[in-house]
């Protein structure tokens, strides 16, 4: 019962402007990620139904509903922060790793199979293409995890999951029609980024250096995939991945 009032109460604190801004960046930021992904993969996966396409195998079903949970369990989260109810945000937050954990293990997985499947096509665009989601296998789970070990430091950890997060986003925004050309899609996903480094200028005066450090970290992993992809040394690293 003590608890249940101590829950009502703060609940019912003042809202702060600085608050409200928060909660409607965070919130805000994490919708529009989960929007562009659902239109990036509507035609292939969530609307399939209405659009004709081929069916998909198993795997891809274990790795899109993983993704999607991901996307939701965003969305969630950062609801739950915006309601104060960190104890329950915390509680998930053990969900979330576990979730991480077993993304990853399905994007290599999917990896391996983009590897098979260029190897047997007769150009190598397919093998040079699997150095972007194999460089998602790294980018990701090294961001999720230093936001957990942040996790007792809010303004770290939110900035870094959000940025993890972009990095899963790619692959959606590179399925909208018109910007599946690399670096395009690259660039178009890291309006995400400016749009994090806006906000701590607005709400800081500065960026945040969660934010410099992990987009940095992150558009180096998409130069390095840009450029290196058909290179002999990464094209010959795919076959490997192949067998």
């Amino acid at each position: 019962m003590a608890t249940a009032v101590k829950r009502a109460g703060v609940s019912k604190r003042p809202v702060s402007p600085r608050w409200a801004t928060q909660r409607a960046f965070f919130t805000g930021i994490s919708l529009l990620m989960l929007f562009a992904v659902f239109v990036g993969f509507s035609r292939s996966y969530y609307l399939k139904g209405l659009y004709g396409t081929p069916a998909l195998p198993t795997l891809f079903h274990v790795h899109g509903l993983l993704f999607t949970a991901w996307m939701m369990l965003l969305v969630v989260q950062t609801g739950l922060v915006a309601k104060r109810r960190t104890d329950l945000h915390r509680r998930l937050g053990v969900a979330g790793g576990v979730l991480a954990a077993a993304m990853t293990v399905a994007a290599v997985a999917m990896t391996m199979d983009m590897a098979r499947r260029g190897a047997a096509a007769p150009n190598d665009i397919g093998l040079a293409f699997t150095i972007v989601p194999f460089f998602t296998v790294i980018v990701f789970p090294v961001l999720v995890g230093i936001a957990l070990i942040y996790r007792r430091q809010p303004e770290v950890h939110k900035r870094l999951m959000l940025i993890a997060t972009l990095e899963l986003v790619t692959a959606g925004v590179a399925r909208i029609p018109g910007a599946g050309t690399m670096p395009l899609f690259f660039v178009l996903t890291d309006a995400g980024l400016a749009a994090i480094l806006v906000y701590d200028v607005v709400t800081r005066g500065r960026p945040h250096a969660a934010t410099v450090c992990g987009g940095l970290f992150l558009i180096a992993t998409q130069y390095l995939r840009t450029t290196a992809g058909a290179t002999a040394g990464w094209l010959a690293f795919a076959r490997l991945l192949a067998q």
